[in-house]
């Protein structure tokens, strides 16, 4: 077992809150424009898949670069905007762009400089909706799919061949500026990296608008449940001080939620 089922049963729970968090601000944005004047990309559904995967691609070698280098100011510059804006977008459905505004600028600050468990786990819980929100328009089922095989491929490949995935991890965390969840234990920290967190969201909202559900309908949270039943299986069949690629097991179990759905359709 790679954490104890204390550990284990609070990251499922921060996951399935960031999954539901998601959906309420995907589904907001639906019928609303996106605030500060962001525009959402304009890309072919059937193929946006390929732009997409490029870009995480070079994202992650930008930011591997960064670590090489030691740019660590660069890293900081970077990590505050992108949690600012995503927290702009996702607290504006909550409580409106003023409020939205002071809270994500606060918060952000307090991640970056007096960090803290509750609020570094607290503002990763809105931080995916709003990015879900940007993507979720430009893809569909089978953009949506092909992407996640993709990443599951590229993650087994960077945590267990180049292990490229491992150091950056390590690197975020050693800069105390970790993108994803982080539970400290004894003298452990369980992490769950933000793209295993984001891109099954991504999969369950395109699923929750392609068959016209809502927030109220039982059948949204199927997708959810299902990538929460994989990572459980995750962390239960992993040894401690072992990394393992969790998008493989997080894209089976968005599939066979999307499987489990058809049934109710």
């Amino acid at each position: 077992m790679k954490h104890n089922y204390k550990v284990i049963s609070l990251m499922l729970i921060l996951f399935l809150l960031a999954q539901v968090v998601g959906l309420v601000v995907v589904d907001y944005y639906i019928t609303s424009d996106l605030p500060l004047g962001i525009e959402k990309p304009d890309f072919e559904p059937n193929t946006s898949f390929i732009p997409l995967f490029f870009f995480i691609l070079v994202a992650t070698f930008i930011i591997l670069l960064i670590f090489k280098l030691e740019l660590f100011w660069l890293w900081r510059f970077w990590f505050f905007i992108s949690v600012l804006v995503t927290l702009i977008i996702s607290f504006n459905v909550f409580f409106g762009i003023l409020f939205a505004i002071i809270f994500a600028f606060v918060l952000t600050l307090w991640r970056l400089f007096i960090p803290n468990p509750i609020v570094h786990n607290f503002t990763e819980l809105f931080i995916y909706g709003a990015m879900a929100t940007i993507f979720v328009p430009i893809l569909n089922l089978w953009s949506i799919f092909i992407l996640l095989i993709l990443i599951s491929i590229y993650d087994y490949i960077a945590v267990r061949k180049t292990k490229h995935m491992v150091k950056m991890a390590k690197s975020q965390t050693k800069a105390k500026l970790f993108a994803g969840l982080a539970v400290p234990y004894e003298k452990n920290v369980a992490i769950l990296g933000g793209g295993d967190i984001g891109f099954p969201l991504l999969f369950a909202a395109v699923v929750m608008i392609n068959f016209n559900l809502n927030l109220f309908d039982f059948r949204t949270y199927i997708v959810p449940l299902f990538s929460g039943l994989m990572l459980f299986t995750l962390f239960t069949l992993g040894e401690k001080k072992k990394y393992y690629p969790a998008m493989p097991y997080i894209t089976l179990g968005c599939v066979l939620g999307l499987g489990i759905l058809l049934f109710f359709i």
